[in-house]
C-alpha cells in the first residue's frame, strides 16, 4: 500500500521515494523533498492544514493537498 506524506501522524516519519509529481512545487524540491530524505510530520495546524515537517533538518509547511502527491515508505518511532 502506498502512503504519501499526508497520511503521517504526529510523531511518525517516512522516507520520501517519488516526488515527480509536476505539481509539486520547485521551491519544495530545492528544500530537500527528494527521494531517499526523511520526512518527519512535526506538527498539524488547528484543522490539519498545512503541516508542519522536517525534511532532513529543513523545517517546512506544506499544505495538505500537496503533501498528498509526494509517496513516501512509513514509518513509526
Amino acid at each position: 500500500m502506498a502512503f504519501t506524506i499526508a497520511d503521517l501522524k504526529k510523531g511518525e516519519y517516512g522516507i520520501i521515494i517519488d516526488s515527480s509529481s509536476e505539481d509539486i512545487p520547485l521551491k519544495l524540491l530545492e528544500m530537500g523533498c527528494l527521494p531517499e530524505n526523511q520526512v518527519e510530520l512535526l506538527h498539524l495546524a488547528p484543522f490539519g492544514d498545512p503541516m508542519y515537517l522536517n525534511i532532513n533538518g529543513c523545517h517546512l509547511a506544506i499544505r495538505k493537498e500537496t503533501a498528498a502527491l509526494i509517496t513516501i515508505e512509513k514509518h513509526s518511532i
